[in-house]
């Protein structure tokens, strides 16, 4: 295996990585403290976030013309997510104030890393895709502190001021480095060099900081999982649900109000959450339980929308004109 095999490893491999990654955690924690490895959590959330904003466009937002595309977008990732999320959390993961969190965190920061990568490989409109998870993500960043303090604020103590200090951290600082770095790289690359041979490479340095994060989330709070199975079951039943309704309402808008390539862009850019910052922000700025409920997001993310496309090819679930 050479250096960029060894690089892209995980990310090439997420759906096997993450379930070895969830295991060992629990594994290890359960017989060795890992409580030492919480003091790189924050640097490592940002260098995890960094390698996605390189080649980050804050240009693109002034470009939009899908008007219709871009309300709809705000509307079911600002608006219904949160809804759908407050009531799985309501009605099931009432008694866990911590897991109803982390899936409030999960349904309130949209703008995946992988949407525009997704768009491109399932023939959606690429270009209205990078507007739309470029806004999702500033926008989501700017919010994500007052919905968890209006959904979740009775639930468990939010200290909003924290929330964003940590947002900052896991968002902005990574987003500037982002486009420092993309301006100097341009000063010795070419546009073209960029996008074949440094883009394909970024994801997989993200991924080794998810790696490190799932498995510390994880190991951190072992004892308690062994100790309460139902807790872990709960948990993913509840991401589960949130999901599926996810799944259900945007095809259901999608077949509605657009064509199939508008269709697959706001399928992608509502199923596809930010999982890397959720879990910076969760671990950071929450416990482990919070972080751990964000961690099993994983399992769903990348296999749902895998699977859509198949079964759209398959049944047509968008209207093709």
């Amino acid at each position: 295996m050479n250096t960029r095999q060894l690089l892209t490893f995980p990310a090439r491999n997420l759906v096997f990585v993450i379930p070895v990654m969830l295991i060992s955690g629990l594994i290890t924690g359960y017989y060795v403290d890992t409580s030492p490895l919480k003091t790189l959590i924050l640097p490592v959330s940002i260098l995890m976030v960094y390698p996605a904003m390189i080649g980050f466009r804050l240009g693109e937002l002034t470009k939009f013309t899908e008007k219709r595309l871009m309300g709809v977008n705000l509307v079911v990732n600002f608006l219904v997510l949160p809804l759908i999320a407050v009531l799985i959390g309501k009605l099931f993961l009432h008694n866990h104030p911590d897991l109803f969190t982390g899936l409030v965190i999960i349904s309130v920061v949209p703008g995946g890393n992988m949407v525009v990568a997704f768009t491109m490989m399932f023939k959606g409109n690429l270009s209205a895709s990078l507007k739309l998870s470029a806004t999702n993500l500033l926008l989501g960043s700017f919010l994500v502190p007052v919905y968890l303090y209006v959904l979740v604020g009775k639930l468990v103590p939010i200290n909003v001021v924290q929330v964003f200090q940590t947002i900052i951290m896991v968002v902005f600082l990574p987003l500037v480095m982002g486009i420092l770095t993309y301006k100097l790289l341009m000063k010795r690359y070419s546009e073209e060099t960029f996008q074949k041979e440094i883009k394909p490479l970024l994801p997989g340095l993200s991924a080794w900081g998810l790696v490190y994060i799932i498995f510390t989330s994880i190991s951190l709070k072992s004892r308690m999982i062994f100790g309460y199975p139902g807790l872990l079951l709960q948990a993913i039943g509840g991401l589960f649900l949130f999901y599926f309704l996810v799944f259900l309402v945007v095809v259901i808008i999608a077949r509605l109000f657009f064509n199939r390539r508008d269709g697959m862009t706001l399928f992608l850019n509502s199923i596809l959450r930010n999982l890397a910052i959720s879990i910076g922000l969760a671990i950071t700025a929450f416990n482990s339980q919070t972080a751990m409920m964000v961690a099993l997001a994983f399992l769903f993310q990348q296999q749902i929308a895998v699977w859509f496309w198949k079964l759209d090819n398959r049944f047509h679930l968008l209207v093709e004109n």
